[in-house]
Formats: C-alpha cells, sequence, structure tokens
C-alpha cells in the first residue's frame, strides 16, 4: 500500500463556517471509516500561518523570521495521511474529504522510503 497525504486549503482570514461543528462531527465519522478501512495513518489540523517559523540557512548560518514562508490566499489548514491501494483509492478518500470539509483538498504520494 502507498501513502497519500491529503491537504485541506483554506482561505486565509476568514472566519470559521456556522456549521463548523457539523463539520467536524462528519470529519470524525470519515477518520473513523478510514481507520476501520485500514486506510488512515494520521491527521492533524493546523494553527494559522501566522503562527509559523520559518528556518532557512545561509551559509554557516540558519535566519529564523517569523509567519509564513508564503503569502497567498489559501493556507494549509490541515492534512491527513492515509496508505491505499492507489491513486484511485487515495482519490475517492479525497472526495470524501473534499465532500466533508467543502475546501479544496490536494492529493500528493508520499514518496517511498
Amino acid at each position: 500500500m502507498k501513502r497519500y497525504l491529503l491537504t485541506i486549503y483554506q482561505p486565509v482570514d476568514t472566519d470559521p463556517p456556522d456549521n463548523l461543528d457539523e463539520i467536524m462531527r462528519d470529519l470524525a465519522v470519515l477518520n473513523d471509516e478510514m481507520r476501520a478501512a485500514g486506510a488512515w495513518v494520521f491527521t492533524a489540523g493546523l494553527h494559522p500561518p501566522s503562527t509559523a517559523t520559518v528556518l532557512r540557512a545561509s551559509g554557516s548560518e540558519v535566519l529564523i523570521t517569523d509567519g509564513p514562508y508564503a503569502e497567498g490566499k489559501e493556507q494549509i489548514g490541515g492534512f491527513t495521511v492515509i496508505q491505499a491501494a492507489d491513486l484511485d483509492a487515495a482519490l475517492e478518500w479525497g472526495r470524501r474529504l473534499a465532500r466533508v470539509v467543502t475546501l479544496p483538498i490536494e492529493v500528493r504520494p508520499v514518496q517511498d522510503r
């Protein structure tokens, strides 16, 4: 089984949707279904990009900068790592996740070790 990263993109600086409790309930159900199917590996939500710290190597120094690495209209709000037989199976989990969170989902294979 290959591993896939399902990345949740959300708009920057917007209020949570009014139905956030419903979304979180449905997300818990989907995560349970992924576990039961043997697909779930790991999931996490992220704090806003403003809480990020960027480390950048510059010669022998490492520069530290507060805030996001890149500015944009969307941010990574969270992610799920799954294992699936193939891309089609991973895309189906991605479709289901997109329906639950109502946000764009990027599905990307994880490189083999």
